[in-house]
């Protein structure tokens, strides 16, 4: 059996200790790491308040054509579509019927007033021969009865004489308006009748032309609460058209007239604007949508829609940075969008620090490593410059 030296079995045992000493670790405590999130610091700016109702569009004026007398369409003197004048002539009503009536009362006339003046002069005969009794009183009387009624006879035979001179001009039908006129009814040789219920062809007036739109008394009462607080100023009252294929209008419009009342069966207020319409682009029923500036507000608060939450209650709210970097918890109102962002009417304040960017790795409490950025054009959410002026988009670390 071999016997090894005491020393180096000391050596050995030496050697083995300190080697276990090199592989253990200190047990050094982790301290909870901390998320780093990006935020927007609020602040407010002017807004337009804006409204899109739908509308529809309505000649200027709008007359329908209708005969004041009855007899056979002769010809018809204007073009389907065209634009027509106040008083051109449109139709001719076959006039021997009215001629003939007018030369009648004519004639009356004109015999009637030569009984008048053989009345009148008897009455002046028979007044001189009173005066030296050279008729009796009575027979004076019934002279000046004769005139007298002979002068009423004039005034009735003119009265008739201008009648038939009425109806005479009212065989040629008129335009009542100018505008353009749409599709004729009648041809000539139809009988048409005075006052018909079936118009003969209607005229509009296309330029300007109007939109009207309707309105829920709702949101009637809630614009005029808006209006009534120190921040919110009067619109600019003008209108935008959007066309039914999506194309804007080129023209603006004005809003001219709000209804006195509410339509009972609807609970809608009708707006109505104006518009030019130097083309004809716009034709009475078509339907738009419209967008009316109806107040300014100079201190909105506008943030980015992901820094808006809303429960299962539907209820909005939005986290917010405390002082002490840490998350909080705020309900808000909105009150509208404004292209990818929210309308706050409450729960914010200029330089809150809305939490936009790491909501799933925090909640109320958490502590967090803030990194503010900013919206640019294109809603991308960008970094702030740093000292040395550099930008990078945000979770982009």
């Amino acid at each position: 059996m071999k016997m090894y030296p005491l020393a180096s079995i000391g050596f050995a045992m030496i050697t083995l200790l300190l080697l276990n000493g090199c592989d253990e670790q200190p047990n050094i405590p982790q301290g909870p790491r901390i998320t780093e999130v990006s935020y927007i610091n609020v602040a407010s700016s002017e807004h337009k308040i804006e409204t899109q109702l739908q509308g529809r569009v309505s000649a200027s004026l709008s007359a329908e054509v209708r005969p004041q007398v009855s007899g056979i369409i002769q010809t018809r003197l204007f073009n389907e579509g065209q634009k027509v004048e106040q008083g051109q002539t449109l139709y001719q009503i076959d006039p021997k019927s009215y001629q003939a009536a007018y030369n009648e009362a004519k004639a009356t006339l004109n015999s009637a007033k030569a009984a008048l003046a053989s009345a009148q002069l008897k009455d002046e005969r028979y007044a001189n021969l009173l005066k030296i009794e050279g008729v009796s009183q009575q027979d004076a009387d019934d002279a000046h009865a004769e005139h007298l009624e002979a002068k009423a006879d004039i005034e009735m035979y003119q009265a008739a004489l201008e009648t038939t001179s009425i109806n005479l001009e009212y065989s040629q039908v008129l335009a009542p308006i100018s505008g353009r006129i749409g599709i004729s009814q009648v041809t000539p040789g139809t009988l048409v009748t005075a006052q018909q219920d079936t118009a003969l062809a209607t005229i509009r007036a296309l330029d300007p032309i109007y939109v009207d739109m309707t309105k829920s008394s709702k949101a009637l009462l809630q614009l005029r609460k808006l209006m009534r607080q120190s921040d919110i100023k009067q619109g600019t009252a003008r209108v935008k058209l959007t066309l039914e294929d999506g194309s804007v209008y080129e023209h603006e419009g004005e809003l001219k007239v709000q209804e006195v009342a509410v339509d009972e069966s609807t609970g809608a207020v009708t707006l109505r604007a104006e518009f030019p319409n130097p083309n004809g682009l716009l034709l009475p029923g078509m339907f738009v949508r419209a967008t009316i500036s109806e107040a300014v507000n100079e201190n909105a608060i506008l943030v980015p829609q992901q820094g808006i939450y809303h429960s299962s209650t539907d209820q909005a709210y939005a986290y917010v940075i405390s002082s002490e970097n840490k998350i909080e918890k705020r309900v808000v109102e909105t009150s509208s969008t404004a292209g990818n962002k929210w309308v706050i009417t409450s729960g914010l304040a200029v330089n809150d620090k809305l939490l936009v960017e790491g909501s799933a790795k925090v909640g109320p409490g958490s502590e967090v490593k803030p990194v503010e950025v900013e919206m640019d054009q294109n809603g991308t959410m960008v970094v702030v410059a740093d000292n040395a002026g550099a930008m990078a988009t945000a979770g982009s670390k």
